[in-house]
């Protein structure tokens, strides 16, 4: 199975989970395609200013690689920087949100599965 880029659902997301700015998400996949064990696998873009605010995830885990830019990262309660080739992974019980401090465009892989 070949999914083009023009097939990707995309949307905005305004102050994505209490965060600042509007976050873009692109869906590669469905969650049929990753066979109902996951709800996300694509792109997260932040604009400068932009965040995800910070949330617990149950029953699921969520990673992040860094493609473009820099971020900061909180992971339950204490911020550490991301750079492109970093990956920071979310164990369900435990929280998280990410930010982008800085003046260039920051994109994420996100990959959100069941636990």
């Amino acid at each position: 199975m070949i999914i083009k880029a023009s097939e990707c659902k995309a949307d905005a997301r305004k102050n994505m989970k209490g965060g600042n700015g509007t976050v873009y998400v692109t869906e590669f996949v469905s969650s049929a395609e990753l066979n109902e064990k996951g709800r996300l696998f694509g792109n997260i873009h932040l604009e400068p200013g932009a965040s995800i605010g910070y949330h617990v995830h149950e029953n699921e885990s969520e990673l992040f690689y860094v493609v473009r830019g820099e971020a900061t990262y909180n992971d339950n309660g204490k911020e550490y920087p991301l750079c492109v080739g970093d990956t920071a992974v979310v164990s369900s019980g435990n929280g998280h949100s990410v930010a982008n401090n800085g003046s260039e465009p920051v994109d994420l892989i996100a990959l959100i599965v069941y636990a």
